[in-house]
């Protein structure tokens, strides 16, 4: 199968129809609502769901559907077909990628590869291998660059880059490795999201960003509107933090469509993760477990049946036991706490919470990839517009990130100009 099909329109639609026929599915809180709009349809799979333990949901988060295949999943009204027949279809026509295509990449010494943490340098080593060779020799803009590992790797040992971050110790430390290295570089400390890093962009024709935030990169698109860039790669992440309420589609298509996207929505993708250590992962676990403990005793002693936010400070608390975290959350609320006559038993009500939502958000699990591919897709299709030659793929394993979509564009008259 190829990685893409051959209109990037055609594939919008259908995930734009896809997402909005099924919103009901992926549009929730189940960490803050206690029961789900979508519960009532599917009363079968909503039961099985909430039987399921906790290690069920973290074996299966990253690949949700294999949860759900066994599970009863008949809709109502629908002749007896499968809740998943139209995932599942979907997974295996839209979603069905290779790579992108890989090329040679020029030989680093090893050595320069030291200090960086191994995960970050093979995504940076799998980035490089889908560019084009014909784009060395560019003017190299690494956006938001931090120490300037990526700009250094595709710049050494003779093309210029610009590094640019906004980030004092960053921007230090990435001038001591570029001199270390003897590449051409600056490290202007300048804020990205400024007018002043217009005059660095008109200056460099080839735009590099692995894993720039939300407005970052959707920032940085927006300017090749204005400025002759000739090529840029992007790997976008972390779509939700954004400074608007709801995310403000580049494309005519994008701002056509009916989906209205705000932080929590953008907020799906990054639900999966590949990085967090086993004392890592227990550790959020607790955490998560005490914060759905105390949400159910706090209904009960505020007579109020609906969440109350506690800030995220408290995750930093150290409190020997759950009656003391619940104790510490209800001063800083202002609630008065009422009897408890099991403080055990409160805090298993808490964990099997935890284990609830965590095999509900499997259903939402189902939408996450589709959610993303629709917002690089509309950054696919506004780049389009502006006359680029756009590819769109996966350049690392989903093992290495599951950040691993990246967008490589070349304006159509340089593509011409090199095939001439």
């Amino acid at each position: 199968m190829k990685h893409m099909p051959e209109s990037f329109t055609e594939h919008f639609a259908a995930l734009d129809q896809l997402l909005l026929d099924h919103q009901s599915l992926w549009d929730n809180q189940p960490f803050t609502q206690q029961r789900l709009a979508w519960e009532a349809d599917y009363p079968e799979l909503s039961a099985w769901l909430r039987a399921q333990n906790l290690e069920h949901a973290e074996r299966h988060q990253l690949e949700p559907w294999k949860a759900l295949e066994e599970a009863p999943l008949m809709a109502p009204g629908e002749s007896g077909a499968y809740f998943l027949r139209e995932i599942q279809k979907m997974y295996l026509t839209l979603l069905a990628q290779t790579g992108l295509p890989r090329h040679p990449v020029k030989q680093l010494p090893g050595v320069m590869s030291r200090g960086i943490p191994g995960r970050k340098w093979q995504q940076i080593e799998a980035f490089a291998a889908c560019l084009p060779p014909h784009w060395q020799g560019s003017r190299w803009l690494d956006w938001c660059a931090g120490k300037g590992h990526l700009g250094r790797r595709l710049a050494w040992p003779a093309d210029s880059l610009c590094s640019l971050e906004h980030d004092p110790a960053l921007v230090e430390a990435g001038k001591q490795l570029s001199r270390q290295w003897h590449v051409k570089a600056s490290h202007p400390q300048c804020d990205a999201l400024g007018e002043q890093a217009i005059a660095h962009l008109a200056a460099s024709d080839t735009w590099v960003a692995l894993h720039a935030c939300g407005d970052l990169h959707t920032s940085l698109l927006r300017h090749s509107k204005q400025q002759g860039v000739q090529r840029l790669a992007i790997a976008p992440c972390c779509y939700n933090r954004i400074r608007t309420r709801h995310y403000q589609p580049l494309s005519g298509l994008g701002q056509a469509s009916a989906l209205q996207l705000d932080r929590h929505m953008l907020g799906l993708p990054l639900q999966a993760t590949v990085t967090a250590g086993a004392a890592e992962i227990r550790r959020l676990n607790r955490n998560m477990a005490w914060r759905l403990g105390f949400d159910l005793l706090q209904r009960q002693w505020r007579q109020v049946d609906a969440y109350l936010p506690v800030p995220s400070a408290a995750n930093r608390w150290r409190h020997e036991s759950f009656a003391h975290w619940c104790q510490a959350a209800a001063r800083l609320k202002g609630i008065q706490p009422g009897p408890v006559n099991d403080w055990q038993a409160a805090e298993q009500a808490g964990w099997q919470r935890l284990a609830e939502v965590r095999n509900l958000e499997l259903v939402q699990g189902l939408f996450r990839r589709p959610l993303e591919l629709w917002l690089l897709l509309d950054m696919a299709l506004f780049l389009q517009e502006q006359g680029f030659a756009v590819q769109l793929g996966e350049f690392c394993p989903w093992q290495l990130t599951p950040r691993n979509l990246l967008l490589v564009a070349e304006r159509q008259e340089e593509i011409q100009e090199k095939c001439t």
